[in-house]
């Protein structure tokens, strides 16, 4: 799925091609549901050669024309897959799963699923079920949660998590509700955000003119410092983890 290989060869590319050439390509979506934790260019290359190998097979004319896809993958990845993907949009529909701890159905507020669907499908093509709370917009022209209202200055409904946002004059765009316009950083962020402050910096001494990476006391850190209590944690678990190894090889 990263590297677009198949381990197969001949055979599964065979496979691969003729699923490809199915009706004439014509009634083909591919949809996908990759690991969150993986990078979104590799994702988005592999996509991108598929879609290509549709597109040559079937003899596309259309220079612009891509292979109809569904992506679901978290929303706080919107502006990487737009980035790769500039036809894509994302709808507003949240994806749950019976087996997840935390992405199941009947959640709200910032609990509730953060999955989407990513698709280079038109968004008012796609209809979303009315018996789960989805709406459709007659401004927009597609389906939007029942919490996302439209806005008429940003003339968009805004909201990302499922949530309804409010609009800022200040800004002059939609923020998330717990957000509060701060004077002082000229934007809108969470009432206890730092303010004045860049919230960037190392994780291992807290500074913020250097990386993790570039920090001079990461070394240090493997000799036996403490360095952030996170990083310490994670170096005592592995211990105990060793140490029950090493008993029950005893």
């Amino acid at each position: 799925m990263f590297n677009h290989h198949f381990f197969d060869d001949e055979e599964a590319v065979k496979f691969f091609q003729g699923f490809l050439q199915e009706e004439g390509g014509e009634k083909l979506v591919m949809i996908t549901d990759p690991p969150f934790g993986g990078l979104v260019k590799p994702l988005a290359n592999s996509f991108s050669q598929i879609s290509m190998t549709w597109k040559n097979l079937n003899k596309v004319s259309n220079a612009s024309a891509e292979m109809p896809m569904i992506w679901i993958f978290p929303y706080f990845f919107e502006s990487r897959i737009l980035e790769c993907f500039p036809s894509f949009s994302m709808l507003d529909y949240q994806v749950d799963y019976d087996n997840h701890p935390l992405y199941k159905h009947g959640k709200t507020g910032r609990k509730q699923s953060p999955v989407r669907l990513f698709t280079n499908l038109s968004p008012k093509d796609i209809i979303l079920p009315e018996a789960e709370g989805y709406r459709f917009c007659s401004v927009c022209e597609r389906y939007v949660s029942a919490a996302n209202k439209h806005c008429p200055k940003c003339d968009m409904c805004p909201s990302k998590d499922g949530r309804e946002w409010r609009h800022c004059d200040e800004c002059g765009r939609c923020v998330k509700p717990s957000w509060r316009h701060c004077s002082s950083c000229g934007r809108c962020a969470l009432p206890d955000h730092p303010c004045g402050q860049r919230q960037t910096g190392c994780f291992n001494c807290g500074s913020r003119k250097h990386k993790l990476r570039a920090c001079p006391k990461k070394r240090m850190l493997v000799s036996g410092d403490r360095g952030a209590p996170g990083l310490s944690k994670h170096k005592a678990g592995k211990s105990r983890a060793k140490n029950k190894q090493k008993r029950r090889a005893t």
